[in-house]
């Protein structure tokens, strides 16, 4: 497929996980993607795996709660590429705990990388998809920002947040043309959900084995949904929220 040839695709936390895996399947469909993550060593490696396969990338190394550094960012691009159009807000921490059990300083880092930064990157980038007469913007939200899984509400109350926000967003910018959507992944088998999953001890076959699908989800099936909704294909879904959990529900 070629659904995204000649476009600019921007895509936060792509150093790895699912972020690596949107980044390269954009790229396979013909994207030039820029690879946006704080690690540089992380962005380059998704950026070779990417030019290896004969696609492009670039890497721009930033953080994207820093909103003087996301305006920076957003400038290099247009002035660079002359255009967005595609955005995917991926880049994500978890802090683990409930209420009782959280540090400020675990709250309010959630909140700044998982809230703060998708609201600097659409502030940054909105005015050129407005200009250009459109573009799609694709969250990524979780299901536990529909229904809350116990001992992580600071990672629970940002999802919801980003739900929110995203719906907010396609409301009032769908008339210019700019289509809002997100996705909201289950159990992915990511290397900060195995990190998690050894940190508290959790056997990663027996979480598998909850899943009525009988398996975790893969970062490009994650990938392929995302890709679908910032495709002509989806071009009347503007405000969705959408699950992709194999059936999990959340204990």
């Amino acid at each position: 497929m070629d659904r995204f040839g000649a476009k600019t695709v921007v895509v936060t936390g792509a150093g790895g996980g699912i972020g690596s895996a949107i980044a390269a399947r954009f790229a396979s469909e013909g994207a030039d993607v820029i690879v946006c993550d704080k690690n540089a060593d992380f962005a380059q490696a998704t950026v070779d795996a990417i030019i290896g396969q004969g696609h492009h990338a670039s890497a721009a190394i930033f953080d994207v709660s820093d909103p003087t550094q996301v305006i920076g960012f957003a400038q290099d691009v247009i002035a660079a590429h002359g255009r967005i159009d595609v955005l995917i807000n991926n880049a994500g921490i978890m802090r683990r705990g409930p209420l009782l059990d959280l540090t400020d300083d675990e709250w309010h880092d959630t909140m700044r990388v998982n809230v703060d930064s998708m609201y600097y990157m659409c502030r940054a980038f909105l005015p050129h998809m407005v200009e250009s007469g459109g573009g799609a913007i694709v969250n990524t939200g979780s299901q536990w920002g529909l229904s809350p899984a116990p001992g992580h509400i600071a990672y629970n109350v940002s999802k919801a947040a980003v739900i929110a926000f995203s719906q907010n967003l396609a409301r009032d910018y769908a008339p210019m043309g700019v289509r809002v959507n997100v996705v909201c992944p289950g159990e992915i088998l990511t290397p900060m959900v195995e990190k998690g999953l050894i940190q508290k001890g959790v056997d990663i076959a027996g979480l598998a084995a909850q899943v009525p699908f009988g398996r975790l989800g893969k970062p490009e099936e994650v990938a392929a949904l995302a890709a679908f909704l910032a495709s002509d294909e989806a071009a009347y879904m503007c405000g969705s929220v959408v699950e992709i959990t194999g059936a999990q529900p959340v204990c």
